[in-house]
Parts: C-alpha cells; structure tokens; sequence
C-alpha cells in the first residue's frame, strides 16, 4: 500500500521509585478462619444454642489468614495478654497470591 504510514509505537514510560508512604496508613481487614463446612437450609434452620458443628478442618491443621479476603499466610492460635493472636508459619508469596487471583 503506497503512502500508508507505519504504526507508532509509543514506549512506556521509564520505571519510576514507587513510593509506598501513600499507602501504609490505609487500613486493610484481617480475618482469620477456623475452618469451613456445607450444610443445607434445613440443617442450619435447626440450629439452637448447643448445636456442634463439624468444620472440614482437622485439629491442629494451621489456620488461614486472610487481608481483605485474600488468603496471606497460616498460622497457629497463640495467647497474649489474655488476648487471642496468631503465630504466622507460612507466608504466601506476593506472586502466588497474585497467581490465586486469576
């Protein structure tokens, strides 16, 4: 094709320092959770004070930590000042979050 131009290529911008100040007061949700289970509608309307149920997580498997419903590491239930806290054992990696998400 005569007189066609060709396409303009634009580069990306050079890598900047990204400055994380911005962000290290926004307040995130920790959760950590016990374990899980599936019941139907019946079961859960049967419910009342006393009722067991069973959690699909073995005792003594680490329990999961989660920032804003991402899963970032495991961890044990630990006791301090009377307060309950968590002992991390293992940390996702940013890349393997970042693989879950897709």
């Amino acid at each position: 094709m005569a007189g066609a131009s060709a396409p303009v290529v634009e580069e990306a911008p050079p890598a900047r320092d990204v400055n994380i100040d911005v962000i290290l007061d926004v307040p995130v949700t920790l959760s950590l959770e016990v374990g899980r289970t599936r019941l139907p509608i019946r079961s859960l309307l049967q419910l009342n004070q006393g009722s067991v149920v069973e959690l699909e997580r073995a005792s003594g498997e680490p329990l999961e930590l989660f920032v804003n419903g991402t899963l970032v590491a495991h961890g044990e239930v630990v006791v301090v000042n009377d307060k309950f806290g968590i002992r991390l054992l293992d940390v996702v990696s940013p890349a393997e979050r970042i693989r879950k998400l897709k």
